[in-house]
């Protein structure tokens, strides 16, 4: 029989003097390791030098850093940062001031983000290469990562599910909870691994790679209809917001599901 954990990790995994090892700060360094790794093996397949993917890394990060961020910002609390605009670019909060770090990162303007700069990409590194063949890699690794950043989520107890109304779940005491929620972020997590073994699959042991845009679409598709379905699980991250009958997240999910329709269904002369 299933039964609820109490859950209260401390979401620092260790200290160097006055520095913090966060498991959040941990598991995006690991994700971008892993996902250079990946992405050799699949320039080195195609032929293009794998230098080129340090600076796709670098490209990756900061697109998904700032994209993330300001997603967070318009998406979210724009309610509050339209009176601390110097707090969105800011590490900071003032009165009282203290050091918070950019903790609020949204998972929306992340993929907005790599999408646009994958156009500069194109333009300074990889001219001879359209931006969907590039997409069409990228997207390859992304998975791992948004796996390994939910587990970051679970350890600091924060994007935390709705309360199961059972004995199964994860009781959250961080938050005072006596009651087990559903652990979406485990959810979300073996989702994304789950969607990385396809796309893998669908690159290596099929010809689909071929038309450009098929995999950046199936990734789409997928990915944000993971996102629609596992937001059912989730409290809402704005409580105003929580009567809606779909909230944010599946409101921007939608969009982007469309989007990965047409690009995998487009009408395209398949290269042999």
């Amino acid at each position: 029989m299933l039964q609820a954990i109490n859950w209260n990790p401390s979401p620092v995994l260790f200290t160097l003097g006055p520095i913090e090892i966060r498991y959040y700060s941990l598991m995006f360094v690991i994700a971008f390791l892993i996902g250079i790794y990946l992405e050799k093996k699949v320039y080195n397949n195609d032929g293009v030098s794998v230098e080129k993917v340090d600076a796709l890394f670098i490209y990756t990060a900061i697109a998904t850093l700032i994209g993330a961020r300001l997603g967070e910002v318009f998406f979210y609390s724009w309610d509050y940062y339209q009176d601390h605009i110097l707090e969105i670019f800011l590490p900071v909060k003032f009165n009282p001031f203290r050091f918070t770090g950019f903790r609020g990162l949204a998972s929306h303007g992340a993929a907005i983000g790599v999408i646009l700069a994958m156009f500069l990409f194109k333009k300074k590194q990889l001219p001879k290469k359209s931006v969907l063949w590039i997409l069409d890699r990228v997207v390859l690794a992304i998975p791992i990562g948004g796996a390994l950043v939910r587990i970051g989520n679970l350890m600091n107890s924060e994007i935390v599910g709705k309360y199961t109304g059972t004995d199964y779940g994860f009781i959250f005491q961080r938050l005072g909870d006596t009651l087990p929620r559903h652990p979406s972020q485990l959810y979300e997590a073996g989702a994304y691994v789950l969607l990385f073994v396809v796309l893998w699959y669908v690159y290596w042991k099929t010809n689909k790679k071929v038309k450009e845009g098929y995999l950046f679409g199936l990734f789409m598709v997928l990915l944000w209809t993971i996102r629609f379905f596992i937001e059912f699980f989730k409290e809402a991250q704005l409580e105003e917001r929580a009567t809606w009958a779909l909230n944010t997240g599946q409101w921007l999910s939608i969009p982007m599901v469309l989007i990965g329709f047409y690009f995998m269904f487009r009408k395209q002369k398949v290269k042999t």
